[in-house]
């Protein structure tokens, strides 16, 4: 697995949009310099949010995207798997029942189901307030 521009960048404006959040909405275009990435692209990326009910819009002059919940309310794994799809290492785990005919008989589908287990634990185990916080705080690694 690895996760794709689209998912980084995701990220990255859920981020900005939750660090300015006491503002108000935000502009696009200033969530976009901020983090040094195309408006374009971003513009891309929105619908994917508001698909998952993940942002509130506002048209208008004072316009623009903030959180449709609090920070501490959304996990990465969410986040990543709306914009991703499925975060599962293999194939044959994306969709919730396995259809590989070879399941059966696979020898290494303990080892993938295990990688899977942990890769979405992680990730729904870090809140965007979490990153915040640990920012704030002056950065260092998530562990497990």
């Amino acid at each position: 697995m690895m996760i794709s521009t689209r998912g980084r960048y995701a990220l990255r404006l859920m981020l900005d949009l939750a660090e300015h959040q006491g503002n108000g909405y935000v502009a696009l275009k200033d969530s976009a310099q901020r983090q040094e990435i195309s408006k374009k692209y971003l513009e891309q990326i929105i619908p994917t949010l508001n698909r998952f009910d993940l942002l509130r819009t506002a048209r208008g002059y004072t316009g623009g995207y903030r959180l449709s919940r609090k920070p501490e309310e959304y996990t990465l794994g969410d986040i990543l798997r709306a914009t991703e799809g499925s975060l599962a290492p293999v194939s044959c785990l994306e969709s919730e029942h396995n259809e590989c005919a070879h399941r059966a008989e696979c020898a290494t589908l303990p080892v993938w189901e295990g990688l899977d287990k942990v890769i979405n634990e992680y990730l729904d185990g870090i809140t965007l307030q979490d990153v915040l916080d640990r920012q704030a705080d002056g950065g260092g690694d998530y562990v497990i």
